[in-house]
């Protein structure tokens, strides 16, 4: 039987030690080592989904609430440089809701159901990342398989988080005092500019509102008449 010498033994720990160091210190960081630079990121992902130009997009959508659930067709007509607007239907035809974004601006008329999403959820929800004005960028850093989250302060006590994955938004949280209170999902195919579906919810109000891209279209420039539905 061969022994190794106590010498001989110190040398194979250390050489094997050595090896094991060189071995992690150049193999990739985990995720939360990684450097984000979050004002760069955040500029990446507004510049990349920018409208190039106008777009009809048709959608069906399913609303869920306690005691109810309506369906319908949507069609979202959008045009650069942010221009938006949103119109939920029944099955019927009849006009269920609607709303327009110019810029940051929402538009609803007075009497239909609140039941869309504010801003920066609704063009997320378009494909287009817009925080709205004034919403500070409050730090960011990498959350789960390999997504960032971006955090946004909108005033005191509130924030928005939203979570990217290659500069493309997939979720947005927003928070009161640490507590959810409304959420965005969006489901994105590879190579798509739209997401393939969009899932809101409202916490507090028990309500989710589902939205499946049917049709993409590209047209010519929107009358100027149609961004304000108040009208």
């Amino acid at each position: 039987m061969n022994f190794i010498s106590k010498r001989h033994l110190g040398a194979i720990l250390l050489a094997g030690t050595f090896v094991f160091m060189s071995g992690c210190a150049g193999g990739t960081p985990p995720e939360e080592a990684r450097p984000l630079d979050a004002g760069q990121l955040a500029q990446n992902a507004e510049r990349l989904s920018a409208l190039d130009s106008p777009y009809r997009l048709v959608f069906d959508w399913t609303l869920n609430e306690p005691g109810m659930r309506v369906q319908g067709r949507g069609v979202a007509r959008i045009e650069p440089p942010y221009r938006a607007r949103v119109d939920l239907f029944a099955r019927n035809g009849e006009r269920i809701t609607s709303a327009a974004l110019v810029d940051g601006e929402m538009r609803v008329p007075e009497g239909l159901p609140s039941i869309l999403p504010q801003p920066t959820m609704l063009w997320a929800s378009l494909g287009v990342f817009r925080p709205e004005r004034g919403m500070g960028l409050a730090g960011g850093r990498w959350h789960r398989d390999g997504m960032a989250e971006l955090r946004y302060q909108p005033m005191e006590g509130s924030d928005l988080l939203v979570r990217l994955t290659q500069n493309r938004v997939r979720e947005m949280v927003h928070r009161t005092n640490g507590q959810s209170v409304e959420d965005l999902r969006l489901e994105l195919g590879e190579g798509d500019r739209f997401p393939r579906r969009a899932t809101y919810r409202d916490l507090n109000q028990t309500r989710e509102l589902r939205m499946t891209l049917e049709s993409v279209e590209h047209v010519e420039s929107y009358p100027s008449d149609i961004w304000d539905p108040r009208r």
